[in-house]
């Protein structure tokens, strides 16, 4: 049975919109994109690469699935580009239609946290979760999801879609593993108690 593990950048106050750069997701007039991109330094590359290499398949929401592909094909300064191309894509949408655009990309049909739960009771790989935060909520409501990796940016932005929103259920979680970058995030790995 594989796990879901969702690996999400964070501020302090819990904002996870566009973290990768400006015009990334401007939803609700909002101005910051980018603010991760201050913080990253080779420990944050080095622990983002080994999450991947453990990786057996991606699990994206629509609009995380357009944005990744409207990016990482083209690029080549990285060693992400390969990975992302190769790996087993799974995509949860009720807009979207197959065939999908990106090499190795399975369009989920039905209610996403269905698909997923199903995908889990199989001998499936682990399902690798990146942004998608809507998609990760309706998981963590069904208690689909197995740990989270929290890239905790020592930031507040005040405004911005946030990973935990209010009316979200309560969730008791323990930690597990931590690191600390020389940047100040601190990688905070979690798991449902």
């Amino acid at each position: 049975m594989g796990e879901v593990v969702v690996t999400m950048n964070v501020t302090l106050d819990g904002v996870t919109q566009s973290p990768g750069r400006a015009g990334e997701d401007v939803r609700g007039g909002f101005e910051h994109g980018g603010w991760a991109a201050p913080y990253d330094d080779e420990v944050k590359g080095r622990a983002m690469a080994q999450g991947m290499a453990k990786t057996g398949a991606m699990l994206f929401g629509r609009r995380t699935y357009e944005d990744f592909f409207s990016v990482w094909p083209n690029r080549t300064d990285n060693p992400f580009t390969g990975f992302l191309d190769n790996v087993q894509k799974y995509v949860a949408s009720t807009t979207l239609r197959g065939p999908l655009p990106w090499r190795n990309s399975t369009l989920l049909d039905g209610d996403a946290a269905d698909a997923v739960a199903g995908l889990k009771e199989g001998d499936g790989p682990d399902l690798a979760v990146i942004g998608s935060v809507e998609l990760v909520r309706s998981l963590a409501r069904r208690g689909l999801v197995d740990e989270y990796v929290l890239l905790i940016h020592p930031l507040v932005l005040g405004s911005g879609r946030r990973l935990f929103a209010d009316g979200d259920p309560t969730a008791h979680l323990r930690l597990v593993d931590s690191l600390t970058t020389g940047a100040g995030v601190v990688i905070a790995t979690y798991q449902p108690k």
